[in-house]
């Protein structure tokens, strides 16, 4: 009786969105008279910090403070149309709506602030601290809120821009059908390294340490919190969580939490992250985003990682001490796969 430490790796790609008809999402920025700006989707932030990814890609664009943009996501009623929070498509999809309707915005931003200095918009530039100067004479500037009342009440115009962004249909090879359904992938790599009890089955990971390509980090803090998350639900699914054998009929299934086994605090592991930086050609600012690949390599690394510590393959998830511990018998015993640290 021992436990054997085992160590599991998995490579994984992702598609970014899917192509539905070219996956499309639109975008509106408009300007209030202060020299505010609202940013209306139909796309929602599931958690995963949409809204703070597209207000800082319309403030960039737009060359104003980010405490100037406002993202409002009410509904599909009063938001221009998106396909959905879904296939890791936020930052990609939306966020390129977003640029291209900031964009426009932006235009009709530096055509106002030109008619009241009396210059050529292409002479003009934004500092981002909320002012409109002329190149090479930062004395001769305007706020973008004395824009905004300009082109509001004395130009008859409307700061307003809108966007829309659609990936390039595939071909479609006609002897096969073979086609592309994505733009753009996002690329992860993880190791897990775990012990596994040969008495009782128990698994418990012990560190994971990971890689993730996924463009430009728009905002690394979330980027890693994202990641750290995706990590921890990956193992979830891969040690603990299951609808079986309920589903689709929950008349005797788990009635709550206490119940319905998940890992707690206690079983959170270290995780070291490295993140890659390759800016996607077709992407905001270079960005793909984390997205649902954050827990996706998890599983077929923890499965590598059990059979490397006691040689034997579970196929179905979660992957109990049950399971572990009728493979470990039905084999006679452990067979360690030259796993690093041994037994102890």
């Amino acid at each position: 009786m021992a436990r054997h430490r085992g160590r599991g790796m998995a490579a994984i790609n992702y598609p970014i969105g899917m192509n539905l008809g070219g996956d499309p999402s639109q975008a509106l920025v408009h300007s209030n008279p202060e020299g505010k700006f609202t940013v209306t989707l139909s796309a929602i932030d599931l958690g995963q910090g949409m809204k703070q990814v597209t207000r800082q890609i319309a403030a960039e664009t737009l060359g104003v403070p980010i405490a100037d943009v406002y993202v409002d996501t009410a509904d599909s009623d009063t938001g221009p149309h998106d396909m959905g929070s879904f296939a890791s498509r936020g930052t990609h999809r939306v966020g390129n709506a977003v640029a291209a309707a900031a964009k426009e915005a932006r235009g009709v931003m530096m055509e106002a602030a030109a008619e009241e200095l009396e210059v050529n918009a292409a002479d003009l530039d934004t500092d981002g601290r909320g002012n409109i100067h002329v190149k090479g004479a930062p004395s001769r500037a305007i706020s973008v809120k004395d824009v905004a009342v300009a082109a509001q009440f004395r130009q008859g115009k409307t700061i307003a821009g809108r966007g829309i962004f659609l990936i390039p249909l595939s071909e479609v090879n006609p002897e096969t059908g073979e086609m592309s359904p994505v733009s753009c992938y996002a690329h992860a790599c993880l190791v897990a390294d775990l012990e596994v009890d040969d008495e009782t089955g128990e698994v418990t990971v012990l560190k994971m340490t990971s890689a993730y390509e996924l463009g430009r980090a728009i905002n690394p803090k979330m980027v890693e919190q994202q990641l750290v998350g995706g990590a921890w639900m990956g193992m979830s699914h891969a040690l603990f969580e299951t609808p079986e054998p309920y589903y689709p009929d929950t008349a005797h299934g788990p009635r709550d939490f206490n119940e319905y086994v998940m890992p707690g605090p206690g079983d959170i592991c270290p995780h070291d992250i490295a993140v890659l930086e390759r800016p996607a050609p077709d992407g905001p600012f270079g960005g793909k985003g984390p997205g649902e690949m954050c827990a996706n390599p998890v599983l077929p690394a923890v499965a590598n990682a059990i059979f490397n510590a006691v040689g034997v393959r579970v196929d179905s998830l979660p992957i109990t001490p049950e399971k572990v511990l009728r493979a470990i018998k039905a084999q006679g015993g452990a067979r360690p796969q030259g796993a690093p640290g041994g037994r102890r």
